[in-house]
């Protein structure tokens, strides 16, 4: 029996302390939104105080048992972002609070069963061609007639019975382990560029045709579905992981020319994206229309100052899409900038902790997936935040862990889950806890003890 490793006690210490931290500002957040709202303290806090407690403790504990040595930072930051979107989805809408508290528990339950399902990182990249299908049939799901339903334009929603889910946000965790998982057998390869295209080096279209055709599919289904911003993220995601893989500068080159001229491209052909670049120019000339939101998330900001107007104060509820695509500028306007600041602080410690683990691994397949999965998260929030700030188009999608929606809390904390075992597997290697058999390891040595007649309790099987 292994002796327990000081280190990854003092990591799950330093866990629940932050943990307890971000619970506690969440609560206080609740009750100030609430006396904002109401006037008075809510006959629910009790309950609320209790949930909460007993999701993040329940997280805390599959971390504590089932990934000792992972990275003590992931859970906390996303439990304060959860935890400040909730209170902001409660001040704006009693109903999608209710719905988001019930995801909650689903998103928690899901991380946890995804940290005892997936014991060894490497095991899932024996399944990379499966991943590349499932990833591609979510894609497609919302297409298909009778199933797929349009919300604002976008088909991207997927509906059975009163359930209504975005298979994109499991897609996207599913291609980044293809991604991952296909560039760890073939980078070398890749990278070494055979051919000869003018002054460049290019590699065999044997090894570059599998993942540029699932990465042009996505896109392709993305600009069909009218998922203009999964798009982007998908476009990225590939960019990246293929930089990293190969180490060579040509492919980020390529991928910035090609992002420009498929944005050109987009822009002279498809309607919806000329309406919201000239939304993204200005949109007070369209006030009465398409441009009223993002007129009234500026007046949102202006409204917040530096300090914010004070949780349940503002006039959040003058944003439509307050709870979703604008949740960041309710949260700019009763919090301020210093409330919008922390959440961009948040987001950025989150990505380095992301990029730390990625570094810090020592397999290629376990590093590569760690960058794809970061620069998703990442990639995301900046897509969002700048659209919502003006700093570039507006494109729908979520901010994760902050939004409204049960599909993208449940990826994000599958996606972190799958962060927090990465970073388990790294420590391992480098000895920072014991690399002890995981439960099906035990459970296999056990059953083949059983099977063995003679064997001794303490004696090894060979497998």
């Amino acid at each position: 029996m292994t002796q327990p490793s000081p280190l990854a006690a003092a990591r799950r210490r330093s866990e629940l302390g932050l943990v307890l931290m971000a619970a506690g500002i969440c609560a206080v957040g609740y009750v100030l939104a609430s006396f904002g709202k109401n006037a008075t303290m809510p006959a629910t806090i009790v309950p609320f105080l209790v949930a909460l407690l007993a999701m993040l403790i329940a997280a805390n504990v599959a971390t504590r048992f089932l990934a000792r040595g992972a990275d003590a930072t992931l859970l906390p930051i996303a439990v304060l972002l959860h935890g400040i979107g909730y209170v902001m989805i409660a001040r704006l809408s009693d109903r999608r609070a209710a719905l988001q508290t019930t995801w909650s528990f689903i998103a928690v339950v899901a991380f946890v069963a995804t940290l005892l399902l997936v014991q060894r990182p490497p095991d899932l990249a024996r399944y990379k061609w499966t991943f590349l299908f499932l990833g591609a049939g979510a894609l497609m799901a919302p297409l298909v007639p009778g199933l797929g339903t349009s919300v604002g334009g976008a088909r991207i929603w997927v509906s059975i019975g009163p359930i209504h889910i975005q298979p994109g946000e499991f897609a996207k965790i599913a291609l980044a382990l293809f991604f991952a998982a296909y560039l760890a057998d073939t980078r070398e390869l890749i990278a070494a560029g055979t051919r000869k295209l003018g002054p460049l080096r290019i590699p065999e279209m044997r090894y570059l045709l599998p993942i540029t055709g699932a990465w042009a599919f996505a896109v392709a289904v993305m600009v069909a579905e009218k998922d203009l911003g999964s798009a982007l993220l998908f476009f990225t995601l590939f960019t990246v992981m293929m930089w990293v893989a190969t180490e060579r500068a040509v492919f980020l080159v390529l991928g910035v020319l090609l992002f420009a001229i498929a944005a050109y491209i987009a822009w002279r052909l498809f309607p919806v994206v000329r309406l919201r670049v000239d939304l993204w120019r200005n949109p007070w000339i369209q006030y009465e229309g398409k441009g009223y939101q993002p007129a009234q998330a500026m007046y949102a900001f202006a409204n917040g100052g530096v300090g914010g107007t004070g949780l349940g104060l503002g006039s959040p509820n003058k944003i439509p899409a307050a709870s979703t695509d604008y949740v960041y500028a309710a949260i700019g306007e009763e919090m301020g900038l210093v409330g919008a600041t922390a959440i961009i602080i948040a987001f950025l410690l989150l990505l380095g902790a992301g990029l730390r683990i990625a570094v810090r691994a020592e397999r290629a397949f376990e590093k590569l997936l760690a960058t794809g999965l970061t620069t998703i998260i990442a990639m995301q929030a900046f897509i969002i935040i700048g659209g919502v700030l003006r700093l570039i188009p507006l494109t729908g999608i979520t901010l994760p862990f902050v939004s409204y929606g049960g599909s993208s809390l449940l990826s994000n904390y599958v996606l972190l889950a799958i962060l927090l075992r990465i970073s388990d597997s790294g420590a391992r290697q480098r000895g920072d806890v014991p690399d002890e058999l995981t439960i099906s390891e035990r459970l296999e040595a056990r059953r083949l003890r059983r099977a063995t007649p003679g064997a001794q309790p303490g004696e090894q099987v060979d497998a």
